[in-house]
């Protein structure tokens, strides 16, 4: 749990206050966003809770110890950090880049090779790249490596700071995505801040939304700031359109699923179900139940996938640019996983409406 306690801060210099009367309580493995605009404290306050800034009045606990008086060096090691930029030590390969903490504590290199090797499957890199300097990663490749460092020892804490502020949307959406499945795996308490409210929405359980001045605006659940704002300030910073953000939210995983007629390569009916829009349709698959195109009259038409941990929000926009107006839900590892069309998101959309109107 992290804990802070009516937290101030002021800058030598500046009349308004960085932090304002502070107080916030984060649980264990809890994914909490910080969002606001520039210059409202949310990077302070994550700096505060790594002890790189000090509060000048308050407490900040970690794991129930207060920073005040903890040996800060030892609380640091129990904390994974991720820059904006990914900051990555550009004489050290990548494999050193990740080992920088285990060898800091003295790990073996056994252990620390094994537990490189984890990271690499763990973060979807491939192991080529362990050899090769930051310079010579992609943008996404440099920030699953910052990544897999922050996590090298294993820390229950993992502050990130606009990890994907610097990244094209096609590859912050994946990243994005990769990081719920990895949060799903792992339960770490994960403080991640943001200015794209979208991104909070999507990732956090709960999410900080500050204001100027270093107040706290609204803390809570995205269902109930986008259903509850609670100040003009709120209402104006989440934007219009709330239920296209609550699709933003909800992943396709989550939804209910059509079953197709499937067929092998070879033409052999699978178990599956019934052509969906009165089409005579059915998808094939491969050996390993990857979808390789739709089968109609004799042709092959192509398939549109949504992978498991897209946003309702991609599916939709997806979906109005699929002629068939289907798309192919598919696992992690890309095998079949039933198939979804609008009339399905609508659907799960009003659901999730009225369960929140009844809670």
């Amino acid at each position: 749990m992290i804990q802070l306690e009516n937290i101030n801060k002021t800058y030598p210099g500046n009349a308004q206050h960085a932090i304002h009367s502070l107080s916030i309580t984060i649980n264990d493995g809890e994914f909490c966003t910080f969002v606001g605009p520039s210059g409202c404290g949310k990077t302070t306050t994550l700096r505060m809770i790594n002890r790189l800034d000090i509060p000048d009045s308050g407490e900040v606990y970690v794991q129930g110890q207060p920073l005040s008086t903890a040996d800060i060096i030892q609380v640091r090691r129990k904390i994974g950090f991720v820059m904006q930029s990914p900051a990555l030590f550009p004489h050290r390969t990548v494999a050193e880049n990740i080992a920088t903490v285990p060898r800091l504590l003295g790990w073996d290199k056994r252990t620390i090779a094994r537990r490189i090797d984890e990271l690499v499957a763990l973060m979807s890199l491939d192991p080529f790249v362990l050899k090769r300097y930051p310079h010579q990663l992609s943008g996404g490749q440099q920030s699953r490596v910052s990544i897999a460092r922050a996590l090298a020892a294993d820390p229950p804490v993992l502050l990130m700071d606009e990890p994907f502020a610097a990244i094209d949307p096609v590859v912050r959406d994946k990243l994005q995505g990769e990081l719920l499945e990895l949060q799903g795996r792992l339960h770490k308490t994960i403080i991640l801040v943001t200015h794209d409210i979208n991104e909070a929405i999507r990732l956090g359980d709960r999410i900080a939304i500050f204001q100027q001045g270093g107040r706290l605006a609204q803390f809570d659940t995205p269902d109930n700031i986008l259903s509850f704002p609670a100040s003009d300030f709120v209402r104006d910073f989440i934007g219009p359109e709330p239920n296209l953000k609550r699709l933003g939210m909800m992943r396709v995983g989550d939804l209910p699923h059509h079953d197709v007629p499937l067929l092998t390569q070879g033409g052999q009916p699978l178990a599956g179900g019934h052509p969906l829009l009165g089409q005579p349709r059915s998808l094939v698959l491969d050996n390993q139940r990857r979808p390789l195109y739709w089968q109609e009259n004799g042709q092959q038409i192509p398939v549109h996938v949504a992978e498991q941990h897209h946003s309702l929000r991609k599916a939709y926009s997806d979906l109005l640019e699929v002629p068939q107006g289907v798309l192919v839900r598919v696992t992690v590892d890309g095998s079949y996983a039933g198939a979804i069309d609008a009339s399905l998101l609508s659907q799960a959309l009003s659901h999730h409406q009225e369960l929140h109107t009844h809670d």
